[in-house]
C-alpha cells in the first residue's frame, strides 16, 4: 500500500500511548486557560485602603495577583489569619518587595499585607478566598 505526502502510519500499539501524550498536553494546556491575574487596586495599584477590592470577584487557586507599588514606600507580606487580622508579621514570612510582585493563589484562604509601620493598620491589605 502506498503512502501519499502528509499520510503517517504508527507502529501497532503506539496510537493510544500518543493519544495519551496528546490528552495530557492539552490537558496541562487548558489549566492555564482557566486561571486569571487581577492586578490588586485596580490602575491605583496595591496601596491603603484596598481591603474592599476583593468584593464581587470570583477567584481560583492559581489565580494571579500583580501587586503594583512603590517599593521604597511599600511591600507585600503573605501571612495567615490572625497575622492578617492583627497586621503582624510573623516569623518567616514570605516578603515581597520588587515593587510588581505576581502571586499565585492558593486554594483557600490568601492574606497579604504592607508591614511598613501604621500601612496595614490603614488598610493595606487583602483577604482572597480561592475556590
Amino acid at each position: 500500500m502506498s503512502q501519499g505526502r502528509g499520510s503517517a502510519s504508527f507502529p501497532p500499539g503506539k496510537a493510544p500511548l500518543l493519544l495519551f501524550y496528546l490528552a495530557l498536553l492539552l490537558s496541562a494546556q487548558m489549566d492555564g486557560v482557566r486561571s486569571a491575574t487581577y492586578v490588586v487596586g485596580g490602575p491605583g495599584g496595591w496601596t491603603f485602603n484596598v481591603v474592599r477590592w476583593t468584593d464581587g470577584k470570583r477567584f481560583r487557586a492559581g489565580d494571579v495577583l500583580v501587586f503594583n507599588y512603590d517599593s521604597t514606600n511599600h511591600n507585600v507580606v503573605a501571612v495567615d489569619r490572625g497575622s492578617y487580622n492583627g497586621c503582624k508579621t510573623p516569623a518567616g514570612a514570605k516578603l515581597f518587595t520588587s515593587g510588581s510582585d505576581r502571586i499565585r493563589l492558593a486554594k483557600g484562604q490568601n492574606y497579604f499585607i504592607c508591614n511598613f509601620s501604621g500601612h496595614c493598620e490603614s488598610g493595606m491589605k487583602i483577604a482572597v478566598s480561592a475556590a
